[in-house]
């Protein structure tokens, strides 16, 4: 598994997210940032439970392990700087 395609499939089943960023070159290791408006009112477990329901079983599998950071939108404005 590459992280390219951990990001196609986050995407494809959580199409709002946006940033959706995925590291980790061992390809069974990685860190991901998603941001979605679909977090907004989530616990951080509940956001994480959404992300791992998308990859549909891979986390354990074809993925050993993985990072998550998952932010709102507003969230993730907060913590970028304005260009």
């Amino acid at each position: 598994m590459t992280a390219d395609e951990i990001v196609a499939v986050i995407a494809a089943r959580m199409p709002e997210a946006d940033p959706i960023r995925v590291e980790g070159d061992d390809g069974v290791h990685f860190a991901a940032l998603v941001v979605s408006p679909a977090f907004n009112g989530l616990r951080p477990v509940q956001r994480h439970q959404r992300v791992y329901a998308a990859l549909e079983g891979l986390v354990g599998g074809a993925i050993h392990a993985l990072a998550l950071e998952t932010l709102t939108p507003e969230e993730w404005a907060a913590r970028t700087p304005m260009r």
